[in-house]
């Protein structure tokens, strides 16, 4: 029995999960490695023949082999019937109520630490461990997310939703390194099936990237039902014709395939009556949006009416200075001195204080300045 205590170590297969481990089993911490399978290549499809990303055997067995070298546990569990109930159907769900969902926020929030800390209970664990670039810490009885010291892989934004119990038996080990650290400790590691993996980006179940695809699958006769819809300008006026709007997504560009004279951009998306609105680049500016569903972080509630932030609005965005004011109990509502681009319902909204996350929703609301 380890005197630090037990840690089960979310394991996809890649570097960062794997030196997460073995840098955890080398400072004295019992582990045990858990890979969870969240899909099958067979249901998602695509043209590629070959499977890929964290559910794919060769994942899997390049966790195990982590596991064996350095000798601590390693289970597989089957989670797909949770991870589809929640994260697939809410992805199908969302494209076609005319959003653009983000899935590896959904699977954090409901389903990852969710399903981690059922195992984690079951076999004794005191904490759940990853290989997100994020850091937590306690403080003013509350565990707050602050992002990881590789700006470039900060992960922070995907980890809004988790909760105030799972928050506190979590850790991120890597939260202090850089990438290239990471890799060469990997190498010093002797994980030499890992150390070199490139980084996957893509929904791990939908692997070919096509999500047009995956939503005809998923949805019988999606195509006969959606084509011919109409594009209208700001105006009202009828432009063109599309294929359908959930295969449009807010500030496309590429694809709309209308003789303008000039590049036009996805603006607005009417799933009632199959309409998008198309309209120029500064048609896509706003200065506030209102995010639903919301998980406060570093405070319970926002401590004062337009609290200086950085709000991010999408993966990968570094965000830009706005004022947070809790319009609800639970609706957060921020607004921008200068008009931010393609804010997105179905996105999420991330507002941080310094590197701190304070909290987080689902944006629901946007008010384009030409309205």
């Amino acid at each position: 029995m380890s005197k630090k205590g037990k840690v089960l170590v979310a394991m996809s297969g890649g570097v960062d999960s794997s030196v997460a481990a073995v840098m955890l089993r080398e400072q004295g911490y019992e582990v045990i490695g858990i890979t969870m399978k969240t899909w099958d290549y067979t249901s998602s499809g695509g043209k590629s023949n070959k499977e890929t990303g964290c559910c794919s055997l060769e994942s899997m067995n390049d966790a195990r082999q982590v596991a064996l070298k350095y000798g601590f546990h390693h289970f597989i569990v089957d989670i797909r019937e949770e991870f589809g109930d929640w994260v697939i159907d809410r992805f199908v769900e969302e494209y076609m109520d005319g959003r653009t969902p983000n899935p590896c926020v959904l699977c954090n929030t409901h389903i990852k630490w969710t399903a981690l800390m059922k195992r984690a209970n079951h076999l004794g664990c005191d904490f759940i461990a990853t290989g997100h670039y994020a850091n937590v810490r306690e403080e003013n009885s509350r565990f707050v997310i602050s992002r990881g010291k590789d700006f470039n892989k900060d992960q922070s934004y995907a980890l809004w939703g988790v909760s105030q119990e799972n928050l506190s038996r979590t850790m991120f080990p890597l939260g202090q390194f850089h990438k290239p650290e990471i890799r060469k400790m990997a190498e010093e590691f002797g994980l030499l099936n890992v150390a070199n993996k490139k980084d996957s980006y893509e929904i791990c179940f939908v692997p070919d990237n096509d999500y047009r695809r995956f939503l005809k699958k998923r949805v019988p006769g999606l195509e006969e039902k959606v084509d011919g819809g109409l594009f209208v300008d700001k105006h009202g006026k009828v432009v063109g014709k599309h294929r359908g709007y959930p295969f449009y997504t807010i500030g496309q560009r590429r694809g709309l395939h209308l003789p303008m004279g000039r590049p036009v951009y996805v603006t607005h998306i009417n799933p009632e009556t199959n309409t998008i609105t198309i309209g120029d680049e500064e048609d896509l500016q706003s200065t506030y949006c209102t995010a639903k569903q919301i998980n406060m972080v570093k405070y319970a509630q926002v401590p004062e009416e337009e609290m200086p932030v950085t709000a991010a609005i999408r993966y990968n965005d570094d965000g830009e200075p706005g004022f947070l004011t809790q319009t609800g109990e639970d609706e957060l509502t921020v607004r921008f001195p200068s008009p931010r681009t393609a804010i997105t319902p179905g996105q999420a909204l991330v507002c941080y204080e310094g590197d701190d996350v304070i909290g987080g929703g689902w944006l629901h609301k946007v008010k384009m300045d030409f309205e």
